[in-house]
């Protein structure tokens, strides 16, 4: 589950991370109302005014503008709020159709009085899985994409491995500040920054915290200007609070309709739709259908319980996405019998009517000869596989 800004600064700072003071605003109005307030606080006219969508690269399709005045504020909160905001992370990047900004955040100049005397640095937390540990991921070139900066300077980029069970330790904390380039007052700020921080991505169950820039201002200080957070959704029942930041709006319409139905589903680029129960059998389905010339269109685990109301929502929401050109149903009959998930997908096949792509469908273990030949005499365009050779090889003929 992803935060907007404006949320994950609202969740740092709970641990104590300084951060960008800042409004959000759904309207103009509430934009001016918020532009006084921070001009106020801060004493200048100067403010930010950011777009509040999912996705990264903001100021490079025009959703983040700074602003002198009162009037200017109201002329580029009134321009970015109903805009379709096309960033290189939205979909399809720059040339997609972008994302409609539903809100903005006016936030205070983090660089004054002296932009010059302010450094940018880039700082992540996440899971490092090859290495059993999180790690923080830091640079000294903040403000810009991180990947560019490994591939053109890597050895500017540091890498901080910490072992969950033992925490961040103070050793690790002075490292960092200190491959930062960091000295006195900025020093002893740094570490307590990244020990906060840590204490976030932990106590929050993320998934990943970056912050892009974080800035070291002119009297030392070390504040979070940009803040994007991904929390882990297995962990969100320990967090009620934080499952109510929740913005389905930003979220993929299919994907918000497969969770409600309890469905595991995320959508991909490709034209051939999967069906499969469990998520190690639905990778290798995936590779499957990339090694016979096809490309999976989404990943979807029917999970145990694969019956016929269950395989008919599965197919509808697969069904939903125009680039689907086939459907393959991989299942292995462990806990549920191979024949229950046939006569399911025969008795979908019927309620639904009128599906125009071919399905394959790969049925293994309890009872899988008689779930064969459920499918055989069903009378309808399906094809059966036993093997999942023989699956792969019908995705080639039939998607070409």
């Amino acid at each position: 589950m992803n935060l907007h800004e404006y949320q994950a600064k609202e969740l740092i700072h709970s641990y104590g991370v300084p951060i960008q003071k800042g409004i959000m605003a759904g309207s103009v109005e509430d934009a001016v109302a918020a532009y006084k307030e921070i001009r106020k606080e801060s004493n200048s006219d100067i403010a930010i005014v950011k777009a509040q969508i999912h996705a990264g690269g903001r100021g490079k399709g025009g959703g983040v503008k700074l602003v002198k005045s009162e009037d200017e504020l109201r002329m580029e909160a009134d321009n970015i709020l109903g805009m379709m905001l096309k960033t290189p992370q939205t979909p399809g990047g720059m040339e997609g159709p972008g994302k409609l900004v539903r809100k903005i955040l006016v936030a205070e100049d983090a660089y004054a009085p002296d932009f010059d005397a302010c450094d940018e640095i880039y700082m992540s937390i996440l899971m490092d899985r090859e290495k059993k540990c999180n790690v923080i991921i830091y640079s000294t070139e903040g403000g810009m994409d991180i990947e560019t900066v490994a591939e053109e300077t890597p050895h500017l980029v540091f890498k901080e491995w910490i072992d969950p069970e033992l925490g961040i330790q103070a050793f690790q904390l002075r490292k960092i500040a200190f491959n930062l380039g960091l000295q006195g007052a900025a020093f002893k700020a740094m570490t307590k920054f990244v020990a906060n921080l840590y204490k976030a991505f932990v106590g929050s169950d993320a998934s990943l915290i970056e912050i892009n820039p974080t800035v070291k201002t002119g009297d030392d200080r070390i504040i979070a200007v940009d803040t994007k957070i991904s929390l882990d959704d297995n962990a969100l029942y320990r967090h009620k609070d934080l499952a109510e930041m929740r913005d389905e709006s930003e979220e993929d319409p299919t994907e918000v309709e497969a969770k409600k139905v309890g469905l595991n589903y995320v959508k991909l680029d490709g034209n051939v739709g999967c069906m499969v129960n469990g998520a190690g059998l639905a990778m290798a389905t995936m590779d499957i259908i990339k090694l016979s010339g096809g490309s999976p269109a989404n990943f979807l685990d029917v999970g145990g319980t694969a019956d016929a109301q269950r395989v008919e929502q599965a197919f509808k929401i697969i069904l939903k996405d125009p680039n689907v050109k086939a459907i393959l149903i991989n299942i292995f009959g462990g806990i549920v019998r191979c024949d229950r998930v046939a006569q399911g997908v025969v008795d979908a096949y019927k309620n639904i009517g009128n599906i125009n792509v071919p399905i394959i469908v790969r049925l293994q273990g309890t009872n899988a000869d008689i779930a064969k030949e459920l499918i055989d005499n069903s009378g309808l365009k399906v094809h059966s596989a036993v093997l999942l050779k023989e699956a792969a090889d019908l995705v080639k003929e039939l998607v070409g």
